[in-house]
């Protein structure tokens, strides 16, 4: 929770654009946000861990450092919800945007009605995660897994694979069933299941496939699903 306006949640804004940052903070403004701007990517970079804000909004070209440096810098510290901005509507840009982290990434000219909209939408899926990470025990509708026995079951006659999954399999499904249907990439996952080895892509695939093989089973096709140029995820 941003440690600015207590209980109001705050939203940063980095945009040099001084007139479209203006349009961007009105209307967030209109819907009771507190919001701070940044008007190049070092500040927001200052300001992003001077105030924690609870969302980001980022241009991807902005002075000093650009929106993808300061992207993977705030990544390294802080899961908080981030929307890229950009005038370049490109399929690049956005598996980009997604692979590094970004939460959403909206194409300029765009609503600002929807911009609010998307900030309200991806706050509460935020929160719901936040909320799923103290739970003892995650569920999807096909598996089941218990934070603190390490039990996993799986499919409609809840087969037990508990001691079929490996170590890294076991955190690779148990950080996919966090956030059912976020897409993960490769590397979030790398980093965060497999902090220690010499990972690359391939080796994420390598254990993927062959949890997907597992759970396959218990009568459960395809999950984790292979969601193309971007990652996986497990889907409810």
């Amino acid at each position: 929770m941003s440690i600015l306006h207590g209980e109001k949640k705050t939203v940063l804004v980095a945009e040099d654009d001084s007139d479209i940052a203006g349009v961007i903070i009105a209307y967030l403004e209109r819907d009771k946000f507190a919001v701070i701007h940044a008007a190049d990517g070092e500040k927001a970079i200052r300001m992003a861990e001077q105030y924690q804000p609870d969302f980001i909004i980022l241009d991807i070209k902005m002075p000093k450092k650009d929106g993808w440096q300061v992207l993977m810098e705030l990544r390294q510290t802080t899961d908080v919800p981030i929307m890229m901005l950009t005038a370049m509507d490109t399929d690049a840009d956005k598996i980009q945007a997604l692979k590094t982290g970004a939460d959403d990434f909206l194409v300029k000219p765009f609503n600002p009605e929807e911009l609010v909209a998307r900030v309200h939408v991806i706050l509460k899926r935020s929160q719901q995660y936040h909320a799923r990470e103290n739970l003892k025990l995650y569920k999807t509708r096909n598996i089941e897994i218990n934070k603190i026995t390490h039990q996993v079951y799986v499919g409609p006659m809840k087969m037990d694979l508990s001691t079929d999954l490996t170590s890294t399999e076991f955190k690779i499904l148990m950080h996919l069933i966090r956030y059912p249907q976020r897409v993960f990439s490769r590397e979030e996952i790398m980093n965060s299941c497999m902090p220690e080895g010499n990972a690359c892509d391939r080796t994420v695939d390598s254990h993927v496939s062959k949890l997907r093989k597992k759970i396959q089973q218990a009568g459960i096709v395809n999950v984790p699903e292979c969601v193309r140029g971007f990652g996986y995820r497990l889907g409810d």
